[in-house]
């Protein structure tokens, strides 16, 4: 009978093995995606300029909003506690790595019926109540010879790199959305400047019907329709009342800031738009670039490394345990040698009849893995796809404004002539206020075209990664 478990291990052994060999990890191929050599609608001649121009970095209210909300901002501090709860999963990966030590102290008072221990307990030899003392330490320790709790613990890091990275999303998302704002803020005073601008024309051009109308060598209807004209520039200038409104409670929201501050900082004079020249670059930089290509090549990395944790599963566990601690019936021998106890084991454990569980642990990490990646060629290909129409888009807004500008001061010109060949005489009335009219609306669309220019700048810096060092603070 004591050859009985030496035959039993040597039966179980074999068992054991099979177990390590059985349910091996697949191979996932995660090859680099095929990107073009350059982008299609990439202007010619514009290696020179640089990223962070594309950014309104002279308008003080872009500064100054944007460095609040890199401060204060609801949705990155948001981000930057998860880059916390990731360092934090990270620290638990790697401290399951080292020894354990933990200590426990107690006092125990028993009660028990003496027949049970039969003659002896009935003689009073086998006390009724007793009280016992003890004060351990225990200390337990996996060695991780097969490597599943390092491939948790690069999980892990792996996954601060994700967080950071979409940390680094949600501030470039912010600070463009800031500088669309503050963009649009800039065309309401610019569309308000064409505005006035047109209504002191018509109010001029009024005053003139009115000398005519006076000296008798016009009817009074000359003067009723410039009127008109300059209270349509008085609605339309209203009218703006309504998206500055907008703006304001959009920047308070991406900011953290009051109202009266946000106000107050767009009151700050600001230059002119004048869109900067867009830069050139290489579709593989947005494998660097990009916090959301970065983001899913860091969960990729992640998932590999669970993949790798969950085959290591199939291997046994080691675990290397011992206990030192004092135990004492009476206070007074508490610290007596003989009171001194210890353990020390050493344990395997290991998957023998699992019925599926490790091989379901593979299959899903793997799945995840094949998931992950798919999420990771997604993104580069949508990283792609924003910088090719966000050039596209910068072009077309290029053109848009330039004929937009020479088209306003074509009409501003033909104004002025149709004005002074009326006050010549040689020219009606209406004419007069027909070319006032359509150059009234050019002026206006001449400054929607340009802030349209302007923003289509913002979408490609965000389109091709945002100047990180430019732009935002560290996230540590």
């Amino acid at each position: 009978m004591r050859r009985l478990p030496s035959a039993l291990a040597g039966a179980l052994l074999p068992l054991t093995l099979a177990a390590c060999i059985a349910n091996p990890a697949p191979e996932i191929a995660t090859p680099a995606p095929d990107l073009p050599p350059a982008f299609l609608y990439q202007p010619e001649g514009a290696a020179g300029a640089e990223l962070a121009a594309l950014m309104p970095q002279g308008d003080p209210a872009w500064r100054t909003l944007s460095e609040a909300a890199i401060a204060e901002g609801p949705s990155l501090a948001e981000a930057l506690a998860r880059i916390d709860s990731a360092r934090a999963g990270a620290r638990r990966a790697g401290a399951d790595r080292l020894p354990n030590i933990t200590a426990d102290g107690d006092v125990t008072r028993n009660r028990i019926n003496p027949a049970q221990f039969g003659q002896a307990g009935q003689q009073g030899f086998i006390p009724r109540e007793q009280s016992s003392y003890g004060a351990n330490i225990v200390a337990s320790w996996d060695p991780d010879l097969f490597g599943e709790l390092k491939a948790q613990e690069r999980a892990a890091i792996a996954r601060i790199d994700a967080a950071s990275a979409q940390a680094q999303g949600v501030r470039l998302a912010l600070l463009a959305e800031i500088a669309a704002s503050v963009t649009d803020w800039r065309v309401l005073d610019a569309r308000a400047a064409a505005i006035e601008a047109d209504g002191t024309a018509a109010r001029q051009l009024a005053s003139l019907a009115k000398v005519r109308e006076d000296a008798g060598i016009a009817p009074g209807f000359d003067r009723v329709r410039a009127e008109a004209t300059a209270s349509s520039s008085a609605v339309r200038l209203a009218a703006l009342d309504s998206e500055r409104a907008r703006l304001i409670g959009r920047l308070v929201t991406l900011t953290g800031q009051d109202g009266a501050s946000v106000r107050a900082a767009l009151a700050v004079p600001a230059p002119a738009l004048a869109p900067a020249s867009a830069p050139a670059g290489l579709p593989s930089d947005l494998l660097a670039n990009r916090p959301d290509v970065a983001a899913a090549a860091a969960s990729l990395a992640a998932s590999d490394a669970d993949l790798a944790a969950a085959a290591r599963a199939r291997f046994p566990r080691i675990t290397l345990s011992g206990v030192i601690g004092l135990l004492a019936f009476d206070p007074e021998d508490f610290f007596d040698s003989d009171s001194i106890i210890g353990t020390l084991t050493a344990g395997i454990a290991g998957p023998l009849l699992d019925f599926g569980r490790v091989g379901a642990g593979i299959d899903a990490a793997a799945a995840d893995k094949r998931a992950a990646f798919a999420a990771y060629r997604g993104a580069v290909f949508t990283a792609l796809g924003d910088a090719e129409a966000a050039y596209g888009v910068v072009t077309a807004a290029d053109n848009e404004a330039r004929l937009s500008v020479a088209e306003r001061d074509q009409l501003t010109r033909a104004a002025s002539l149709a004005e002074t060949r009326y006050r010549a005489g040689l020219a009606s009335f209406l004419e007069v206020l027909e070319a006032r009219r359509a150059a009234d609306a050019s002026g206006e669309r001449a400054a929607a075209a340009l802030g349209r220019a302007q923003r289509a700048r913002i979408v490609l810096w965000q389109a091709l990664g945002g100047d990180v060092m430019a732009s935002a603070a560290p996230t540590d």
